[in-house]
């Protein structure tokens, strides 16, 4: 297994392993009505190469094949952090933060999932606090958290 940056042609890979881990993994926490609107089947390819692009962005590769992916803002923001739903408790979640982490100066944020909320915990996150957003208009629970780099 090894780390490297995100190049545009991995975007349709990433998308298909996003879909794939949150109506599989998060579906012990969330309804298939979130997940559907969490992962929609459409969705907006330039955008999602973008945000990609627009942060810095990992992706782990295990002989030839992708099975994780994370990316985080100039300001410390984790936006996204999934690992391969055939691949889960391997340390690749651990990798991909480990390598986003080491890039903040001053601490990290994320909005955690009901099911990555223990990941990060673990990882020495902090619970700052519980919101409902809506995605598509579907109300969705998660957590405010945050890590201090010291």
């Amino acid at each position: 297994m090894y780390i490297r940056s995100y190049k545009e042609e991995d975007a349709p890979i990433l998308r298909d392993l996003f879909w794939n881990t949150v109506h599989t993994v998060n579906a012990v926490d969330y309804t298939m009505i979130q997940l559907d609107a969490w992962a929609p089947v459409e969705y907006d390819r330039n955008a999602w190469n973008q945000r990609f692009l627009d942060h810095t962005s990992f992706v782990v590769e295990n002989d030839g094949h992708i099975v994780g992916f994370g990316d985080m803002d100039a300001q410390g923001y984790l936006d996204r952090l999934f690992v391969h739903k055939d691949h889960q408790n391997e340390g690749i979640g651990t990798m991909l933060c480990d390598a986003l982490e080491a890039l903040a100066t001053k601490r990290v944020i994320t909005q955690a999932s009901i099911t990555a909320k223990p990941f990060f915990e673990y990882r020495g996150y902090r619970y700052i606090q519980k919101q409902i957003v809506y995605v598509r208009g579907v109300a969705m629970e998660n957590y405010w958290m945050e890590k201090i780099i010291l």
